[in-house]
């Protein structure tokens, strides 16, 4: 099968791009005034140190530059850049903040990085439907910021005020932000194919794809044909480009309370989130930071908090309901040996709290200066959790590396961050030698290689690994006909 696929695969897609004809950086002029006439002079750029920008995320991959950035304004300019570029024969890149941990930005054949930020509009604001349409410029704080008085938010926070650019809402965990791929948070999108059509899909989730302008794919619920929702959001731009997104909105909850609590052991923390899900308290986030991590965020973010295994939770509902919450999980948490348990009401203390998670990675970054930072990513089971966080905890003690642990335990997704010496080519094998085998132990646990992050360009064999030939041959297959010249976001992924 996985023979008949590849052949079927090379036929469709002969990965043709300007870079086989002339070397990165050459774009010739005629090109580059043709970008100019698309989005204005102003919205273009061929500078280095703007391209260099451009060419590099949070993650440990090197720097590799676009050849010129453009900054649409509207979904027409950003069809007709898609349009031109695939005439040329040139890569494209969608660019959000930069904040991915994968490479998933660098130009690894050139070409035109696509900046979508100058896209911020919130397009409309659907109150009854619980829903809101955004282009891919909107920031989650902008968002929660225009909903303040709606009585509507939307609950994701990530690390970083990410957009919508790179990726739709939802697959950073219960700390996330309007970037990440998403699993329900979106009900609709639109998405712009390199060849320059556009079409609308609404689902479970929403971006704009290709081939024809604006044809319907679907409704917000719907069993219609193939779940084109789920191929687009796990492409990672390299279908397409997205123009716009309709989140799904949540009521403001009448009271939120924060909670912390320190334990003996990593063993004890972790069973402590298996017991509180499995007595179906409703908690509405919960996260994990080992006694490394609470040390680096007790001194970038000036907490004061007990350094050892610590899981931070959120909890949403009436008075009576939070406090029936806070009950049922401190007897847990006892239970397994906690200690120091203590919740915040008020917001201005919440915030706290939970800025000093969301920088758990930069509070890591300052513990080494000078270092990148390489975050795993893989995803298990919840009732295997325990096992595989306790297990890497001890390997990563004996690797003589520089890390620690920080998950969004409630849906069994946990990372290690590792930092590392870029130029140091011993360590930086070490640190991809200990994620490799990190992500097989997932894999034989029955979890995933990478719960939020995507494949990029670090995790393709344990992709090929995790779905087998014939199901990295049938993503190549869907990749062929999509991207005939395998100009979008050429080199990650597969």
């Amino acid at each position: 099968m996985a023979r008949l696929l590849r052949s079927a695969t090379w036929e469709l897609f002969p990965w043709r791009g300007y870079c086989s004809q002339k070397a990165k950086g050459e774009l010739c002029r005629d090109f580059v005034e043709a970008l100019k006439a698309v989005v204005g002079g102003s919205h273009v750029s061929t500078a280095a140190v703007v391209r260099e920008q451009h060419g590099r995320d949070e993650s440990v991959h090197r720097c590799e530059p676009p050849d010129a950035v453009v900054w649409p304004q509207n979904v027409e300019q950003v069809s007709r850049l898609a349009a031109l570029c695939y005439r040329q024969g040139v890569p494209i890149i969608p660019f959000g903040t930069g904040t991915g941990l994968e490479g998933g930005v660098c130009a690894v054949q050139g070409g035109v990085c696509v900046n979508l930020t100058h896209m911020d509009r919130i397009l409309e604001l659907n109150q009854e439907d619980f829903s809101v349409v955004v282009e891919p410029g909107v920031t989650r704080k902008a968002l929660n910021a225009h909903l303040r008085d709606s009585g509507l938010w939307f609950p994701t926070q990530a690390r970083t005020p990410l957009s919508v650019a790179w990726r739709p809402p939802g697959r950073r965990g219960p700390t996330r932000s309007a970037t990440a791929p998403c699993g329900t948070t979106c009900s609709t999108w639109r998405w712009c194919c390199p060849t320059g059509g556009c079409c609308t899909r609404r689902a479970e989730a929403g971006i704009s794809a290709w081939y024809s302008p604006c044809v319907s794919l679907g409704r917000r619920k719907s069993a219609a044909g193939y779940n084109l929702t789920g191929l687009f959001v796990g492409s990672e731009g390299t279908l397409g480009l997205i123009t716009a997104t309709t989140l799904r909105l949540h009521p403001a909850p009448e009271a939120t309370v924060a909670a912390t609590c320190a334990f003996p052991s990593v063993q004890a923390a972790v069973d402590s989130t298996v017991h509180i899900l499995q007595a179906a308290v409703p908690v509405a986030r919960i996260e994990f930071l080992d006694e490394v991590m609470m040390d680096a965020c007790n001194r970038y973010s000036k907490l004061n908090c007990l350094v050892a295994p610590t899981l931070f939770l959120e909890f949403h509902g009436s008075q009576q309901a939070l406090e029936e919450q806070l009950q049922r999980t401190e007897e847990i948490v006892q239970q397994n040996g906690a200690s120091d348990f203590s919740w915040a009401k008020e917001a201005e203390e919440r915030s706290r709290l939970w800025t000093a998670r969301h920088n758990a990675w930069y509070a890591a970054l300052a513990t080494r200066p000078g270092c990148k930072g390489y975050s795993t990513d893989v995803c298990v089971p919840i009732s295997r959790l325990p096992e595989i966080v306790v297990q890497t905890k001890e390997d990563l003690n004996a690797s003589g590396l520089t890390g620690s642990i920080v998950g969004h335990v409630g849906d069994g997704n946990f990372h290690c961050i590792l930092l590392v010496n870029p130029d140091d080519a011993e360590e930086l094998g070490r640190v991809k030698a200990f994620a490799e085998q990190l992500g097989r132990r997932a894999l034989a646990l029955h979890g995933t290689c990478t719960g939020e992050h995507g494949i990029g360009m670090g995790k393709r064999q344990l992709l090929q690994e995790e779905v087998g030939a014939v199901g990295v041959e049938t993503m190549r297959q869907l990749k062929a006909v999509l991207d005939p010249q395998g100009l979008m976001n050429p080199g990650k992924v597969l």
